[in-house]
């Protein structure tokens, strides 16, 4: 699985996505996958005019997750 780089934003550092999995990982370097997202939502995610708000706002407290 590859992250892909998030530019400007001030939380996402790069996000992932493989077997209904998603990984983000922050700018303070910590990573955590997110289960059970469906595909179309990480496809939203990484076509954000704002990322970072995509995410607080259909991703976190959404989904199920682990920090790594």
């Amino acid at each position: 699985m590859n992250m892909i780089p998030i530019v400007n934003s001030s939380d996402l550092a790069a996000a992932g996505y493989e077997n209904g999995i998603l990984y983000i990982e922050f700018l303070s370097g910590t990573t955590y996958r997110y289960f059970d997202v469906p595909e179309a939502v990480f496809n939203s995610l990484m076509n954000a005019n704002s990322r970072g708000r995509y995410f607080h706002a259909f991703i976190k407290n959404h989904y199920r997750y682990q920090r790594l």
